[in-house]
Formats: C-alpha cells, sequence, structure tokens
C-alpha cells in the first residue's frame, strides 16, 4: 500500500509539502489544491509529487450534487466537472465525491437518499459529468456513505451498471458501510466481499477505524486506527490483493500527532509495504 493522510503537512512551498510527506514514510498524497488555483502553481505540486516518489490519490469534490436549491446543484454539479478536469490534467488516480442528499445538509440523512428516482438522477448527472470532461488518466469516484446510496458493494455495483462508463471507478471507505452491529462485527467478511466484488475496480481507500457504543439506539462511531473494532490488517492485506500500491488515505483525525501515531500504526500491520 501506499499510505497517505487527508490533511495537510504545515508548508511554505510545494517542494517543503512534498518532503514532508516523503519524511512522514508516506506514499500517497491528496491534492492540495482545487481547479480555481493558477496552473503553474498546480504544477508546482505534481512536480513535487513527482519529485518525492508521491502518488497524486485523489482530488476531492466534497458538495452536494443533488442539493434542493437549483442554484447550488448547478453549481455544485459545475465544480464536479471542474475538479475531475483537475484530476485529469494533473494524473490523479481518482477524483472523489459522494452521489449527495435530498436536503440541505450535504451530506445527510433523508429518506429520499434511497428512492428510485434519486438513484435515476445521480445515474444521469454522472453520465452527464463523464461525457462531457471524457477523463482519461482519471477516473470519477462515488465515496460510499452510511447515510446515502451507495451503501454496500452491491449497491454500488449497480451504481457502474447502470452508469456504464469506463471512466467511472471506485473509492472505498469500509468504515462507512458499517451500519449496523452484525455489519460492524462481521467487518471482515464486508471487506472480502467489497473486494471480492469490486477490487480490480478501486482506485483509492480511506482509513479510519470505529467502535460500537453499547446504548440503545445504535451508534457506531470513527475511531483512530487501531482503537477500534476494524481489522485494518484484513482491509490492507484484500486491497494489495488487486494494488500492491493501493492509495489508503488516513482521514478525520483531530491533530497531526493523532495522524503521524495512525502513520506508524498502520506501517506495523501485517501485509503493510510502508
Amino acid at each position: 500500500m501506499r499510505l497517505g493522510i487527508s490533511c495537510q503537512f504545515e508548508h511554505a512551498s510545494p517542494e517543503e509539502w512534498g518532503r514532508k510527506h516523503k519524511e512522514a514514510g508516506l506514499g500517497a498524497v491528496v491534492f492540495p489544491l482545487d481547479w480555481t488555483a493558477d496552473v503553474k502553481k498546480i504544477d508546482e505540486y505534481v512536480l513535487a509529487a513527482k519529485e518525492n516518489d508521491l502518488v497524486i490519490a485523489e482530488v476531492g469534490i466534497w458538495n452536494n450534487p443533488l442539493d434542493p436549491d437549483s442554484v447550488k446543484r448547478k453549481e455544485n454539479r459545475i465544480r464536479c466537472v471542474r475538479q475531475l478536469e483537475l484530476a485529469e490534467y494533473i494524473g490523479a488516480k481518482c477524483c472523489v465525491n459522494i452521489t449527495g442528499a435530498k436536503g440541505e445538509m450535504w451530506d445527510g440523512s433523508y429518506k429520499e437518499n434511497y428512492d428510485q428516482k434519486t438513484f435515476d438522477e445521480i445515474v444521469l448527472y454522472m453520465q452527464e459529468i463523464l461525457d462531457e470532461v471524457k477523463p482519461v488518466r482519471a477516473k470519477y469516484t462515488l465515496e460510499t456513505m452510511p447515510h446515502a446510496l451507495p451503501d454496500s458493494p452491491e449497491s454500488y455495483l449497480d451504481f457502474i451498471k447502470a452508469i456504464n462508463r469506463p471512466s467511472l471507478g471506485v473509492h472505498m471507505d469500509i468504515v462507512n458501510m458499517l451500519i449496523s452491529p452484525r455489519v460492524y462485527y462481521n467487518n471482515r467478511m464486508l471487506i472480502k466481499n467489497t473486494f471480492d466484488l469490486l477490487g480490480d475496480k478501486i482506485l483509492s481507500c480511506h482509513v479510519k477505524d470505529a467502535t460500537l457504543d453499547h446504548d440503545l439506539t445504535v451508534s457506531i462511531r470513527e475511531t483512530e486506527p487501531g482503537t477500534g473494532g476494524v481489522d485494518l490488517g484484513y482491509y490492507i492485506e484484500q486491497a494489495e490483493k488487486y494494488d500492491i500500491e493501493m492509495p489508503m488515505i488516513i482521514e478525520h483525525l483531530e491533530s497531526m500527532d493523532q495522524y503521524l501515531r495512525a502513520i506508524e500504526y498502520m506501517k506495523g500491520l501485517k501485509g503493510s509495504k510502508g
């Protein structure tokens, strides 16, 4: 695997940015700029990544293409196009976003998220984005989510078949699919099933851990890698079956000290290649 982190080291130049990732023992990065940045600066970061043997794993979008406000929805979909163009330009592994949510909270839980009408809308806007950009080097990917589709490897496969574009890939977040105690306790089964169904299409993975609270009703919370119940060693093992240099991006920690601790934990797991 090639480890990365979702946050950015403090840096004064692209060269320092690349060097700090390398010194931390990382092999993958999340691109720190968006499509509005100066092209010269974008090129400088791409060069810094290359010089430090860092794979650009992801260009993030992180907005709501299903926003109920028509103006925001249009703006968000334009950003999807522009960020995919950026990913293509820099040769990133993937450009990633959620499918969206049918409410004001961009990643919120709404009944309509699961309607057939919503599924059809997602398929249509995804086809429009991919047909407009026609990426060759990068692929557009959907992050699995606990409150919206895709929320399982099977539902991801449904999107792949319906969208039917070679420029659609897979972004994986196992923890986001832990949506019941049964799935939580059997997360090795989920991991295996996910890679059996989607492994040859997975381009980048998010890494975090999770704990199950013993309360009513069910509460499953993210936590620092190594402090929960997810078999992250098995996660690495399954990922490396399909790509020995699979980008695995640690995310959602509160401090750089936590990220550095998580890096060491992940590197120490069986199957880790550093």
